[in-house]
């Protein structure tokens, strides 16, 4: 029986099951809608989608690093306690390696790890942990060199911050150091013309605001508003920053004594930008007692 879109939008509906799941479950119960629900049931799925609505804002950052590319991938839990958990953390790696031969988050989810997509391997791992897990994102470096490095580490390569720079020139201390740099600043752009123009208008308008309450004249304002967005870059770039290990140059100059170039460079912090629900511990308890 051919199975439709349909069908797979009325199981998904009816179950919560994931896109791929619903599929599957028709295809082996040749488009039975009752038959597929069953299978769904046995195999653990529905009961993990009726976790999809939670939110998940823990979990770890993986790091993967060879021949010249890093990625850094942002896998999500409700709790800290599942970041913990050794075969969270397994998966959590072997998803970092498969993203290694993909370019977006979306190649991911389709990419395999012992056979399996990755969103599957995701669905089973919630069916069996009984937390919503999420595959948010992943970031990538390619560069002759590309180092890493995890801060608040729970296991080898991955931890609540990843952070990767791509350097020319070889030179994987300075380029270690850059990166804890980056994991302590969070720069919001390698240099100045990799800037939002957005956020760039925004800090003008700010400052133009503010020099002129100081009532001087428009020639005085405009140098004021002049040097100000200068130190605002300095601020907020990777090169223009003071290098945290020695602030008396900045970062690009201390790649620049050490025999390189900083080409590019990645930050992923766990749960950054996810909307954290704030609920009593009395609820929380009614919550688990309840078995929601």
């Amino acid at each position: 029986m051919a199975i439709t879109a349909a069908m797979v939008k009325e199981l998904r509906e009816s179950t919560g099951a994931g896109m791929m799941d619903a599929k599957k479950a028709l295809t082996e119960n040749d488009g039975d809608m009752e038959a597929a629900q069953d299978w769904l049931r046995t195999k653990g799925l529905a009961k993990a989608a009726k976790k999809s609505g939670r939110v998940a804002a823990e979990g770890l950052v993986g790091v993967a690093v060879k021949d010249g590319k890093g990625v850094a991938v942002e896998v999500n839990s409700e709790t800290d306690f599942v970041a913990k958990n050794e075969e969270f953390q397994k998966m959590v790696a072997s998803i970092a390696d498969a993203a290694l031969t993909v370019d977006t988050t979306e190649q991911l989810a389709d990419a395999t790890v012992d056979g399996k997509p990755v969103s599957e391997v995701l669905t089973d791992a919630i069916a069996k942990i009984g937390e919503n897990m999420t595959l948010r994102r992943m970031v990538k470096v390619e560069a002759p060199l590309v180092v890493s490095y995890v801060h608040n580490a729970a296991a080898p390569n991955m931890g609540k911050i990843g952070v990767l720079v791509g350097l020319e020139g070889c030179n994987e201390e300075i380029g270690r150091q850059i990166a804890m740099h980056v994991a302590a600043t969070s720069p919001a752009s390698l240099g100045q013309d990799d800037l939002d123009p957005a956020l760039v208008e925004r800090e003008k308008q700010v400052l133009t605001d503010q020099a002129r309450e100081s009532g001087k004249p428009d020639n005085i304002i405009q140098g004021m508003i002049a040097g100000r967005m200068k130190k605002f870059f300095e601020e907020v770039t990777l090169l223009g920053q003071k290098f945290v290990i020695n602030p008396d140059v900045t970062v690009e100059q201390a790649a620049k004594d050490a025999g390189a170039k900083i080409v590019g460079f990645a930050r992923v912090a766990v749960g950054e930008g996810i909307e954290k629900k704030q609920e009593d511990f009395a609820s929380e308890v009614a919550k688990t007692l309840s078995g929601s």
